[in-house]
């Protein structure tokens, strides 16, 4: 499908700055685009591929000013990379407008599904399932009895949603994450083997979740593991049982949240960042990549790094010293020896 500069225009709200007429079919980076694409500019480091870009439309911010001719049709809006985000959504909206149940998917005995909603070859939908409207379930997907799917949300290519499993409205889950396996419990015997302690919650994923790929949420022992509204995780992450994931959270990728640990709202965290179960994190800490916490975090808002990670400015201003640390215990080791020649003599 095709669409012209000024119904892009239009839509979000800019002025055509060339031909009106002119058309894109698809979308590329501008020292990328080709006849037909549509790119844009918001970055001043990349102005000159304005100049060369074969892309036929580019969207500017209204004050960009150009130096040279062009032969890209421009769109000025307030905001150029706002403006491309919101297209990019609307493409991928466009993209994924998938209807309809195949023959080949499965659904079990007292599943609802809603209207609108589209479930892909070979995907399992078991027993008392409720599906909500315009829900899209892809091929291969697992989703186990008694799961609770609310509307317009999003379960990718072999997903799995373990029984019971909870998630709101416009959840994404993509490929590959398991959401409601066991957590790791075992009890040690007299013995020393372990025995496991069967894990009987479920995990809630309230509205405006997503999941990346290949993470996995574990199920509670008793109660729920819960991830509240707007949290977003990467891809790799492992969030243990019976955690609770506050408002609005984000973690990068290769995080791990250990059993019963309590995180606040508006928390960020980096990538390889652990913690330890049992302890609560306040509301907008942020931890740095491969940051280790071992204990709570009772105050709100503050930056860590390290493991154990302490305050960001303490660890910079501790980092300039690691590499000297050879050098100042041999002349430690030094100054010890002179002292006890010292002593020595008198």
């Amino acid at each position: 499908m095709k669409f012209t500069a000024e119904q892009i225009a239009n839509l979000l709200l800019g002025t055509v700055d060339g031909n009106p007429e002119a058309e894109v079919s698809n979308l590329a980076r501008i020292e990328e685009g080709q006849a037909e694409t549509l790119s844009f500019l918001a970055n001043p480091k990349y102005t000159p591929y304005i100049y060369t870009t074969k892309s036929s439309i580019v969207i500017v911010n209204k004050d960009f000013v150009p130096d040279q001719p062009l032969t890209a049709t421009l769109i000025r809006v307030d905001d150029a990379y706002s403006a491309f985000a919101k297209l990019l959504e609307l493409y991928q909206q466009f993209q994924q407008n998938k209807q309809g149940v195949s023959s080949l998917a499965f659904v079990g005995k007292q599943t609802v599904l809603g209207d609108g909603i589209y479930l892909g070859e070979f995907a399992y939908v078991g027993d008392q399932v409720k599906i909500g409207d315009r829900v899209k379930i892809y091929p291969q997907a697992y989703i186990g009895d008694q799961c609770e799917i609310d509307d317009d949300a999003v379960v990718y290519p072999g997903a799995k949603l373990y029984a019971g499993t909870k998630v709101g409205r416009r959840c994404v889950i993509h490929a590959g994450a398991v959401v409601g396996s066991d957590g790791f419990g075992f009890a040690q015997q007299q013995d020393q083997q372990y025995k496991k302690v069967p894990q009987t919650g479920i995990v809630i994923l309230e509205d405006d979740v997503e999941i990346g790929a290949n993470t996995t949420i574990d199920r509670a022992t008793l109660g729920a593991t819960i991830l509240r509204k707007g949290v977003k995780l990467d891809n790799l992450i492992q969030i243990a049982h019976n955690v609770e994931v506050g408002e609005n959270t984000v973690m990068a990728a290769q995080t791990g949240v250990s059993g019963s640990t309590k995180i606040g709202a508006n928390c960020m965290f980096g990538g390889q960042v652990g913690l330890a179960g049992h302890i609560t994190v306040a509301q907008g800490v942020k931890l740095a990549a491969q940051s280790g916490i071992g204990s709570s975090i009772r105050e709100n808002d503050v930056i860590l790094m390290g493991s154990p990670a302490i305050p960001i400015g303490d660890y910079k201003r501790a980092s300039v010293h690691f590499k000297r640390l050879d050098q100042m215990a041999k002349k430690l080791q030094e100054l010890e020896q002179r002292l006890n020649s010292l002593t020595k003599s008198e």
